[in-house]
């Protein structure tokens, strides 16, 4: 991704408050994956790590989808 350029731009008039402005800008970045990207990168995680860390996630998620489909009534 070297070389692309991502910009975010929000106006702010006179109309528009800046606190929503904020709140837009914040939007766009968490849809962006600015925050996750930002999060991903604050330190360095072996390969190793991140796939025991991801394989215990979807462990969690299989284990919370089995107890939903027990505690479900049909």
């Amino acid at each position: 991704m070297a070389g692309q350029d991502y910009t975010i731009k929000v106006d702010i008039d006179d109309n528009f408050p800046a606190d929503k402005a904020l709140r837009k800008f914040k939007r766009f970045c968490e849809s962006f994956g600015v925050v996750k990207e930002y999060r991903k990168r604050q330190e360095y995680k072996k390969p190793s790590l991140q796939n025991k860390e991801k394989l215990a996630s979807a462990e969690k998620r299989r284990a919370k989808a089995k107890r939903k489909m027990n505690t479900s009534k049909f």
